[in-house]
């Protein structure tokens, strides 16, 4: 064993899946990759293309690592739930649903379980929880995608906060159930800014109540998804280190050290440092989140400087690599900048693997990311996570 290295390039796509029509049909067109590098023509990025981006998106160019790419096996396209399959779980489909629909038996479970539960309007179906947490729809997400539970941690600690969200997410099958606060807002301010964003969608504006800042924490929770059995968690359970840098220290539970960042150079030299102050065997899970930002703004020079930046920085950073090290680069799913919609694109993610011992080896269309979550268990000799086949004896040559 040794260091391994899971390097998310959020959003970065290569190519529509054939199952798009059934998602989002505008979709079908869409290619990061190609399209961004078909609207800057000096666009170059040496060291993935070495590695064999162009070979898995294009079926052109050489290929210096093994090579593949992976299918979304969740439904649509989704950062978290995309993070929640590479750790190795197959989220279950999800469905639409609002409080208005919802809100009556959500309130029977949470007062059997012995909650005090209030209905704050006649009019509004939110629900105020021990004076302390609204549940309400998110205003931000697709329409019925998530249900938001937002509180003042001045009154209810986030703990408990999370024990009311485990029953409101056994209660519900919509995509996620997102329990959230911080130290800097009220339960009046909460109150105080809740809204109706679209027909019968009532929740809380969470920017204007001073949620976030300094403080602030969250917590998501999937439709069917087992975190027990993901491998940040069973790598807890073996005490093996797990860094969880960038985005994914938001949307993959786990134990151990998390950074946040969300500026691109920020999270690289993190990167950088954590592997070279750890002297055991680690694993590294980073998220490169400005690409998807870049994609939400439809902005092609933006992606393009941060895929350049990126490359730039693998150029200095594989050679680094110690003898049993394996570094793996991938994405969630896609968001062409060029397609015509600021949203995801359910497209398939390339799948590059590199380090001192791996072989260049084509190793095909994986039928879920859940194969990643599924190898970094299997690189570590621990159980099996949930879901996914590891494709680590792939990376490696074969002895006579």
């Amino acid at each position: 064993m040794g260091k391994m290295i899971l390097l998310v390039l959020d959003g970065f796509g290569i190519g529509a899946m054939e199952d798009c029509r059934e998602y989002e049909p505008a979709d079908c067109n869409a290619n990061t990759y190609r399209h961004i590098r078909e609207h800057c023509s000096d666009f170059q990025l040496p060291i993935l293309e070495n590695l064999g981006l162009s070979r898995v998106a294009n079926g052109t160019g050489t290929a210096n690592a093994a090579f593949g790419r992976s299918a979304l096996a969740h439904h649509g396209a989704d950062t978290y739930m995309g993070h929640q399959e590479i750790a190795g779980t197959i989220p279950k489909r999800p469905q639409k649903r609002l409080m208005k629909d919802i809100h009556d038996n959500l309130a029977q479970a949470l007062l059997a379980e012995g909650y005090k539960i209030e209905y704050p309007w006649e009019d509004r179906p939110l629900l105020l929880v021990e004076d302390a947490i609204v549940v309400g729809d998110n205003l931000e997400s697709s329409y019925g995608n998530i249900i938001n539970l937002t509180a003042d941690f001045k009154r209810i600690p986030f703990e408990k906060v999370k024990e009311v969200a485990r029953i409101v997410r056994q209660n519900v099958d919509t995509s996620r159930v997102i329990a959230f606060g911080g130290p800097h807002t009220s339960i009046e301010d909460v109150l105080s800014v809740v809204k109706e964003n679209n027909p019968g969608q009532w929740g809380v504006d969470t920017p204007r109540a001073q949620v976030y800042g300094e403080g602030y924490e969250v917590f998501h929770m999937g439709h069917g998804v087992q975190i027990e059995r993901q491998f940040p968690m069973v790598a807890a359970q073996h005490d093996v280190p797990v860094y969880r840098i960038g985005k994914t220290a938001d949307v993959l539970h786990g134990e151990g050290e998390e950074y946040p960042f969300v500026n691109t150079g920020d999270v690289l030299q993190k990167l950088e440092e954590c592997y070279r102050q750890e002297t055991k065997d680690a694993a590294f899970l980073v998220n490169v989140q400005e690409t998807d930002l870049a994609g939400h703004a439809e902005d092609v020079e933006w992606y393009v400087a941060l895929l350049q930046e990126v490359d730039a920085w693998l150029e200095e950073f594989i050679p680094q690599l110690e003898e049993d090290d394996v570094l793996l680069i991938t994405a969630d799913h896609g968001n062409d900048p060029t397609i015509g919609h600021s949203k995801h694109t359910r497209e398939y993610t390339p799948l590059l693997v590199t380090g001192p011992k791996v072989r260049t080896a084509d190793i095909g269309t994986r039928k879920t990311m859940a194969d990643i979550g599924a190898t970094f268990c299997d690189y570590f000799a621990l159980p099996a996570t949930e879901s996914g086949d590891s494709f680590l004896w792939e990376l490696y040559e074969r002895e006579s």
